[in-house]
């Protein structure tokens, strides 16, 4: 790749690394928008559709009159909240680049423009579109299934780098099913605890009892292809030092391979935690498999050497929401690290193999598409 593309790949994820795209600033993903739909509308004869489902944002690009692209590239350019807003921004140094995003997923969606804008410069028409959203870390009800289930988009196939890695090419993803555990009971003196049950212990005992049952489920996997249940949040609405809290809740992310399901494990969830413990569903998604192109692993291997694996990931991502139309996904990425971390990292020598990959990909697959 000339140091020129990498050089614009490198700004343009700085850019919108610095822009904190959570979901609790939609300003900021406004913003983000705005600095995509800059780069899209310069290229002659693109179509940009724009929609929105509960306050979220999401923008599909490709060749005027092509309604099913042969090639949709999806990306998101929301991020993870973190407490402290100094932290979105980026640095370069030992061959990385780092901060909020860079590897989850600003950089790959960088790439992704990147190649849209060049492509179609370079062949007016190609049948080759991108799907971008703003909520991939909260679910992606209202991004990517919305798109497809709702607005009826479809596409040919899909690349989705939002997993796997060079040499890793993801052909199944864990479900996911994450889960509000919430306990009434009634306002104390902490002074006389025998007086009222405590709704926080009532939880805390249920979230020992829960983790310890998914724990018992462990095995010596490398890939660690077994269910997992993470308690990730737990509040009350108490703020008096010497009260009994009258709630409590807490938010548990559970994974799971097959043959578990969202149903089979909200039913172990609710056995475990007990009648007290109310139990809620935030988001789902079920074990997926998926249909990588094998023209995709012939040109990983032949540009790098090193022939591509067909790995299985534990985290989650857009994909099934287009693999339950049956439509092949392609789930790569550059090498990156320590995502949903302040010092999330993407490798710029991989970046710059990865859009070389990706572009060689896109030019092979949609060439007997045109003819």
């Amino acid at each position: 790749m000339p140091s020129l593309t990498l050089d614009r790949l490198i700004a343009l994820t700085r850019e919108l690394m610095h822009i904190p795209s959570t979901e609790n600033r939609p300003e900021e993903r406004a913003r983000c928008f705005d600095v995509c739909r800059r780069q899209l509308e310069a290229v002659p004869g693109i179509e940009i559709r724009e929609y929105e489902s509960r306050g979220f944002a999401s923008l599909v690009a490709g060749a005027q009159g092509v309604e099913v692209p042969g090639i949709l590239m999806v990306g998101h350019l929301d991020v993870i909240e973190h407490p402290d807003v100094a932290v979105y921004q980026s640095s370069m140094h030992d061959g990385c680049l780092w901060g909020p995003g860079a590897g989850d997923m600003k950089g790959q969606c960088a790439i992704m423009m990147e190649l849209f804008c060049e492509l179609h410069r370079q062949f007016p028409g190609i049948s080759l579109g991108i799907a971008l959203t703003s909520d991939e870390e909260r679910g992606g009800e209202d991004g990517v299934r919305f798109l497809f289930e709702e607005v009826g988009l479809r596409c040919g196939l899909a690349m989705v780098p939002d997993g796997g890695s060079i040499h890793r090419v993801t052909v199944e993803e864990k479900g996911i099913l994450q889960l509000k555990l919430h306990v009434a009971g009634q306002e104390g003196h902490a002074a006389a605890p025998w007086l009222r049950p405590n709704a926080l212990v009532t939880l805390f005992r249920s979230l020992v009892r829960l983790v310890g049952r998914f724990e018992a489920m462990q095995d010596d996997s490398p890939d660690h292809w077994y269910p997992t249940c993470v308690p990730t949040l737990c509040n009350t609405a108490n703020r008096t030092i010497n009260c009994i809290p009258g709630e409590a809740e807490a938010i548990v992310d559970l994974r799971f391979p097959p043959p578990h399901t969202v149903e089979s494990l909200l039913a172990t969830v609710r056995d475990i935690v007990g009648a007290d413990v109310k139990v809620e569903p935030v988001a789902t998604a079920p074990a997926t498999r998926l249909s990588p192109d094998p023209l995709y692993l012939e040109i990983t291997e032949r540009i790098t050497g090193t022939p591509a694996k067909l790995v299985r990931a534990s985290g989650g991502s857009d994909a099934w929401f287009m693999a339950k139309y049956d439509i092949p996904v392609v789930l790569s990425s550059p090498v990156v690290g320590n995502l949903h971390r302040e010092d999330e990292w993407m490798n710029l020598e991989s970046m710059a193999l990865y859009h070389r990959i990706c572009e060689q990909f896109i030019l092979e697959k949609l060439r007997p598409m045109a003819e």
